[in-house]
């Protein structure tokens, strides 16, 4: 039976992972509008800074939809990108209204529910993430696909490499 604890921890499992799906879409982002700025050619701190600034601002409902309109490859994950941009929306915004008196509920009925919940979400995001990691040429699911530069990095006991 999951404690109120390990509800905690896996929320922050699930946020961590819509964090790094923003993150990776803006990384895109800021590359393809670097490469139409002509920065790698010429580089421009002041203009990379700005287009920083700017990508940095975006939710990642923005993101999803910039990133669609700058790269092919992105707007082929738009059902995956779609769900994810939900289930994040409801992690942020409604999770523990749903669930309301589930957390502290007594039996652990709720919080197993819960957790259910929380690990189709964690599903959902991460699926979206490794998608656009591929985008990245980066498998997660195949670690010896990892760029050598990368395989000495330690993945922490719940990120899977």
């Amino acid at each position: 039976m999951p404690t109120v604890d390990e509800i905690y921890c896996k929320y922050g499992f699930v946020a961590e992972a819509a964090q790094l799906l923003e993150l990776e879409l803006g990384t895109l982002l800021f590359y393809e509008e670097a490469v139409e700025a002509d920065l790698i050619e010429s580089p421009n701190s002041s203009m990379a800074t700005g287009i920083y600034k700017k990508i940095n601002k975006f939710t990642l409902g923005r993101l999803i939809n910039n990133s669609k309109n700058k790269m092919d490859s992105v707007d082929e994950l738009e059902s995956l990108l779609s769900s994810a941009l939900v289930e994040r929306n409801r992690l942020s915004h409604s999770f523990y209204r749903e669930h309301n008196f589930r957390l502290r509920a007594e039996p652990d009925e709720g919080r197993i529910i819960m957790l259910h919940d929380l690990e189709r979400m964690h599903k959902i995001i991460l699926d979206a993430y490794k998608a656009v990691m591929l985008i990245s040429g980066i498998d997660l699911d195949r670690p010896e696909s990892i760029p050598e530069e990368y395989q000495g990095i330690k993945a922490l006991d719940h990120v899977k490499l």
